[in-house]
């Protein structure tokens, strides 16, 4: 009876998870370019989950969150289901604030499946695609290590925070540690036009599954 139970529960997970084939985005990324605090964040385009190729310039007079994402990951799954990310993504994306998740896990690897993407992104109210970086060009460009791992961009385009959520991974604080708000620190800087308190903390999470 368990083993009919698990195979059902398989086959309504397959059901459910939409097939997504991924354009052709021609030019990723500039070669050699590297993600500088303090400087331009480096252009790029990727394929995305609802079938489009899509442009990070295009956002350029938003300030913009890119999230390194893997459904597949716990971390992940914590943030965003109960988490320090359970609503911001889409309470952002109506200030104006354009969140951007990329999963640059290898095609094959654990949270790699773009019909598998698209799902969590729909489950966890994503306010956009995942846009899909199968080589990894644009992950090692970035120096996303983790998922999640946030960049913040402002409106100007210039790369202004890197690293995590906030300093309580998996929703634990250590030592009797206060939560402290990075992405909030960073929005709020981006906003006022003033450097974060923090420009750079220590990314936690699952590591992004790059190919070789």
């Amino acid at each position: 009876m368990r083993l009919v139970t698990v195979l059902l529960s398989l086959a309504f997970f397959t059901a459910c998870t939409p097939s997504v084939t991924l354009p052709d985005p021609g030019v990723v990324i500039q070669p050699g370019a590297v993600a500088t605090v303090g400087a331009l964040a480096p252009d790029f385009s990727l394929g995305a989950t609802d079938g489009q190729v899509h442009k990070l310039s295009e956002a350029r007079g938003q300030v913009v969150v890119l999230e390194w994402f893997n459904p597949d990951c716990p971390f992940i799954q914590e943030a965003h289901g109960k988490g320090a990310l359970e609503t911001r993504p889409a309470s952002l994306a109506a200030e104006g604030v354009r969140w951007i998740p990329i999963n640059s896990n290898t095609t094959g690897a654990t949270g790699s499946d773009p019909g598998q993407n698209a799902a969590a992104a729909s489950r966890y109210d994503l306010p956009g695609p995942v846009w899909m970086d199968p080589t990894g060009a644009v992950g090692r460009a970035y120096g996303a290590s983790t998922t999640p791992h946030l960049f913040v961009i402002d409106a100007q385009g210039v790369l202004i925070y890197v690293g995590a959520p906030d300093n309580a991974p998996l929703g634990q604080l250590s030592g009797g540690e206060a939560r402290v708000d990075y992405l909030g620190d960073a929005l709020r800087a981006a906003k006022e036009g003033t450097p974060p308190t923090t420009p750079r903390t220590k990314a936690w999470g699952c590591t992004v599954k790059y190919g070789a």
